[in-house]
């Protein structure tokens, strides 16, 4: 039998991709990757609250200390550049389990360290699986239908804040009442348990492309950042913003510790319900980028950023104090939404690659924030720690200032 030409010169395509499920999400689903992504990015904060009693404990200085919040950023940002990218090679259920079963060790390796040189290393692996959260957020969109996917991602970051929110007044209670190790003790069998119900509560999915390489996935997320400068801009604000607010939660508990307060780390502790204002401006945020005003939202949060700044240099007094946290909270995330919204406007063969991009530089701004203020206060105390602050919120407004482009090139 002979092939007609035309048949015989068309290509066959290749095979298609099986379909992502209809079926949606579930409401109790979706609440236990909302608890995932709060108890996951919680393992993150424990330690700020606790680090006047860490230096204590193991004998070092407030700055050494202070590494513990250093190395643990770093180590989540690592994460999000070598591990989040293979949620486009493996299959994203087993290697969010597996990162879970990682970080759930290295918190018991944590609650038993005998010094820092055991503590700071499985800090930075707890950071490093940490980054779990980043895989478990593009899933959950993949898997659920197009009219709830904003709501199930606005429900799993209302979570994360609220994780970030907690850890800091949960650690100050535990430590009071069974002392620091039980507080990465009980985190690590929190984990443990989480990665438990993950495994058998997220259905199965195929990986999303065999045929993408690791190293040439991780190479074309540089190529992508020298290509766009509209990126790097939203890479720097983000990353300038979330050292501000490291920067602040770092050196407060030594203030707080000192004169004129001498609080117990359980009252420490209670300063994390501050944070309210950062989870609560979340999706009024993100309702701004709807209205197309995204960068004139930007630039009144930096403006924000630094009245707080302001307000803080008399941080010796409560109401000042109080009024800075409330407004620093409230800008830095209101700025970390609007970046996140407005670099979704690339298409969305390059978001996750963008979110790496993103948030890698987010993360290393809240690292080197940690550990500036540990040295600041060390150095020069509170108000060394609040011109510092203040600083980067004028490099940000100077980023804003000269920003033209109000979307990236599509």
């Amino acid at each position: 039998m002979t092939i007609p030409r035309a048949v015989a010169a068309t290509p066959v395509p290749p095979p298609a991709p099986p379909p992502a499920p209809a079926a949606g999400l579930s409401r109790p689903l979706v609440l236990l990757l909302a608890t995932a992504c709060g108890l996951v990015v919680a393992d993150n904060y424990y330690a700020q609250p606790l680090l006047p009693v860490l230096a204590r404990s193991l004998r070092v200085s407030s700055g050494v200390a202070g590494l513990c919040m250093t190395v643990n950023q770093v180590g989540y940002a690592l994460g999000l550049v070598l591990l989040v990218p293979l949620g486009d090679l493996l299959a994203r259920r087993r290697l969010v389990v597996v990162m879970l079963c990682v970080d759930a060790v290295a918190l018991a390796g944590v609650a038993l360290a005998p010094g820092m040189g055991v503590l700071l290393p499985l800090l930075a692996v707890v950071g490093l699986t940490g980054s779990a959260i980043s895989v478990l957020i593009p899933l959950a969109a993949t898997l659920a239908r197009p009219e709830q996917r904003g709501r199930v991602v606005g429900t799993l970051m209302t979570g994360l804040l609220l994780g970030v929110l907690l850890a800091r007044t949960a650690s100050g209670l535990l430590e009071e009442l069974a002392g620091w190790r039980a507080v990465y003790g009980i985190a690590a069998a929190a984990v443990a348990l989480l990665a438990l119900a993950l495994r058998f509560g997220l259905p199965r999915l195929p990986a999303a492309d065999q045929g993408q390489s690791y190293p040439r996935l991780l190479g074309s997320i540089v190529a992508l950042v020298r290509r766009e400068p509209f990126l790097r801009r939203r890479m720097a604000a983000g990353a300038l913003a979330f050292a501000c607010f490291q920067l602040l939660w770092t050196a407060l508990p030594f203030l707080l510790t000192d004169r004129p307060y001498h609080y117990s780390p359980a009252t420490i502790g209670l300063f994390g319900l501050l944070g309210a204002a950062g989870a609560a401006g979340a999706q009024p945020a993100g309702r701004l980028q709807d209205r197309g005003i995204a960068h004139r939202a930007t630039g009144l949060l930096l403006l924000t950023v630094g009245i707080a700044w302001a307000l803080l240099t008399g941080g010796h007094h409560l109401l000042p104090l109080i009024a800075g946290i409330l407004l620093l909270d409230a800008g830095a995330q209101g700025v970390n939404v609007l970046n996140q919204a407005r670099i979704y406007a690339y298409p969305a063969a390059v978001r996750s690659r963008v979110t790496t991009a993103y948030m890698t530089a987010y993360f290393l701004g809240g690292a080197a924030g940690a550990g500036v203020a540990t040295t600041l206060y060390s150095e020069a105390g509170w108000s060394g720690s609040c011109l510092s602050g203040l600083g980067l919120a004028v490099l940000a407004g100077g980023l804003w200032l000269t920003d033209r482009r109000a979307a990236p090139p599509v």
